[in-house]
């Protein structure tokens, strides 16, 4: 017993040393972090040989196959799940009357459909470029962070931290919780409580399921991205059939385009509408450091994954117009479950499930995508340093999942989401816009970095051009919701210089974060990435 003591004793003098050490280390002055964010303050290497060299090669160019990193295991089939699953949510079964309510005509409404799908297309194109030659994950936060430094790519990830991703990730988990109970409550709204349940329900197994595994996230992202697939292949089918019969006053050529709204400001409220139901084309390069040969395969993801969501988002419409006339969609809670109710009789239950695997999918692409986002982040600098570290033997970022869960958590004590999200559509594409000038500007400024993919210097140009257009549209059709959007993105200013740009700071309170550090990584069992 007493040389069992004695172990004990030197193990725990041996902890406090090491500990002991380890601040001494970091409050040095060429010590390792300087604050509660690392603070590299400027992006890294972004040539492919020295980022990302070797096909087995581990994420960010830390590490290699050996060293505790997250390694590169999403495949060509997992590349298109997720943007296929993280494009099709709830939108195009729920509410796609945003584009009809602004276009006026069935005939216009499909047309910005398909435009819409043709944009979207020549950004993911764009960014196909992007992610071939700056080799990092992290999508537009990367990308602006090398073009145009610390500060700028900071305030991206504040408002994707603050708001946009969490928000985004709990409006889709309430949608799947309240679909989900619409059964048990057939004649009654969902109560909000208990669909406030199920989707904190929700969001803790998807994240349980990223932290567990890679693979695991992957296959939940396949299988879910298939049923959304599913669900709409048959609503078109009905569609077709439809139009067989040709019962389907609303389509003919003479009454199409009754009712057209041919308004500037509408047209562009309508491709806002279209383009936000294609959210997500360039979620893929938010993971590239951990695709498998991603010069080949984000790409080809790409190029297989929006042509499918382009033709699958058009025709689904259309089969709602072979159904449901203009004036019905607008007052529709849900369109594609009434489209259900007509045909399917008693087989209508189908379309609410499906919605909800759609959803829940969703939800893991979105989680799975933030968490490197907010991991990237940590390691250029701009967060704190744990979440950039790995699980050594699950080698997921668990701080870093646990991190976009909580915060997805605390929406579900908000009451008022969507007014929220609308403060920052503005922004959404002014940062896609900054991306695609430093693409621009990178081919003239870099023309010797390696670039596998090389666009047409048209498809960029008339995208930000575009893009410019409806920055303009959102400021002159909602100016106080930009402006409110404005100011919010301006608290993050003084965050950026108290936490990331003041080097100096007291050691007492470097001391407590690195305690801070030190205790969670125990907690968590998670270590630096190599």
């Amino acid at each position: 017993m007493s040389s069992l003591k004695k172990r004990n004793s030197n193990s725990s003098a041996a902890d406090r040393e090491e500990d002991r050490r380890a601040t001494e280390r970091m409050l040095s002055p060429g010590g390792g972090e300087n604050g509660d964010f690392n603070r590299s303050g400027k992006a890294g290497d972004m040539n492919p040989k020295t980022n990302a060299e070797g096909e087995g090669a581990g994420a960010g160019g830390g590490g290699g196959e050996d060293g505790v990193a997250l390694k590169r295991t999403i495949t060509l089939v997992n590349g298109v799940a997720i943007i296929v699953g993280t494009i099709i949510g709830s939108g195009i079964f729920v509410s796609p009357t945003g584009v009809v309510r602004e276009a006026g005509s069935v005939g216009l409404s499909l047309v910005v459909w398909a435009v819409c799908g043709v944009f979207s297309t020549v950004g993911a194109l764009c960014y196909a470029e992007l992610g071939t030659t700056i080799t990092k994950s992290g999508g537009d936060y990367a990308y602006i962070l090398e073009v145009y430094g610390s500060l700028p790519a900071f305030l991206k990830l504040w408002i994707e931290l603050l708001i946009i991703r969490p928000s985004s990730q709990y409006i889709v988990a309430y949608v799947f919780a309240t679909y989900l109970l619409k059964p048990i409550f057939p004649d009654c709204p969902v109560p909000e409580t208990g669909a406030k349940l199920v989707a904190c329900l929700c969001i803790l197994v998807l994240t349980f399921v990223n932290c567990y595994s890679v693979k695991a996230a992957t296959r939940v992202q396949d299988f879910f991205a298939a049923a959304k697939l599913l669900a709409l292949g048959l609503i078109i089918i009905i569609g077709f059939v439809q139009i067989g019969r040709g019962d389907t006053v609303e389509l003919l050529p003479e009454n199409s385009f009754k009712g057209t709204n041919y308004d500037f400001g509408n047209i562009g409220l309508a491709l806002y509408s279209g383009l936000f139901a294609y959210g997500g084309w360039n979620y893929l390069n938010f993971v590239t450091e951990e695709m498998i040969e991603p010069y080949k395969n984000l790409p080809r993801a790409i190029i297989i994954s929006l042509p499918v969501v382009t033709i699958v988002y058009v025709l689904t419409n259309l089969a709602y117009f072979t159904t449901l006339s203009p004036e019905q969609m607008l007052v529709s809670e849900a369109v594609a479950v009434d489209f259900g109710n007509y045909h399917l009789g008693p087989m209508a239950w189908i379309i609410p499930v499906f919605v909800g695997l759609s959803c829940f999918g969703s939800v893991n692409g979105s989680l799975f995508t933030s968490s490197r986002l907010f991991f990237v982040g940590s390691r250029e600098g701009h967060l704190p340093s744990l979440l950039s570290m790995i699980h050594p033997s699950l080698l997921t970022p668990l701080p870093s999942l646990i991190f976009t869960c909580g915060m997805t958590l605390l929406y579900a004590f908000s009451n008022d989401l969507f007014s929220v999200i609308n403060f920052f559509s503005f922004f959404n594409w002014l940062c896609i816009a900054m991306a695609i000038i430093g693409m621009m500007w990178l081919r003239y400024k870099k023309p010797e970095l390696e670039r596998p993919i090389k666009v047409n210097i048209l498809l960029p140009v008339s995208f930000v051009l575009a893009c410019l257009f409806l920055i303009v549209v959102s400021i002159w059709k909602t100016p106080v919701e930009c402006a409110i959007g404005f100011g919010i993105i301006a608290t993050g200013v003084p965050v950026y210089f108290v936490g990331v740009w003041w080097q100096n700071k007291p050691k007492w309170l470097l001391h407590s974060i690195f305690s801070t550090t030190a205790l969670c990584q125990k907690v968590m069992e998670v270590v630096p990435q190599e």
